[in-house]
């Protein structure tokens, strides 16, 4: 079975990037393993799709009908670090990407990081603040008014 567990930590949480782009998840190993597996959760198939697996001694297998020009795995800072590519980005490429690894016969499994691909990234929001401190103006002046009538 699955268990999350502290040996691996994933990040960010969450990548919003651009089709035909290229982003990268990353995986920190606690402590040295064996190697790392990577897997995709898609919702809209619901299922888990094994992608690679990248030994400690930099072989990588990588799982069945994956392309091996869109999805690479490298390894970084002494193997603390694993870092799973994906090139040509789609919609298609849309889940939550896991890292993994057997530690006692179990399969250790990361928080998952979701990744979201989209046409056009979302503009930066322009701030709220401003309409925000207005209001609390709006409400001394009503109470200066406030005191004159009184």
């Amino acid at each position: 079975g699955f268990c999350t567990n502290l040996v691996l930590s994933q990040t960010p949480v969450h990548i919003l990037a651009e089709t035909n782009n290229k982003t990268e998840i990353l995986c920190e190993l606690k402590k040295e393993q064996a190697g790392v597996y990577w897997y995709r959760w898609s919702q809209e198939r619901q299922n888990f799709e094994f992608l690679a697996f990248s030994s400690s001694l930099g072989k990588v297998v990588y799982g069945a009908n994956i392309n091996q020009d869109k999805f690479s795995v490298h390894e970084q800072r002494s193997r603390a670090f694993f870092s799973l590519h994906i090139s040509h980005l789609h919609a298609s490429d849309n889940g939550i990407y896991y890292c993994s690894v057997f530690e006692s016969s179990q399969l250790l499994v990361g928080s998952g990081v979701r990744l979201s691909v989209v046409d056009v990234l979302p503009l930066p929001l322009k701030t709220t603040r401003a309409p925000l401190s207005k209001k609390p103006v709006r409400c001394v002046t009503k109470s200066k008014d406030a005191s004159k009538k009184g």
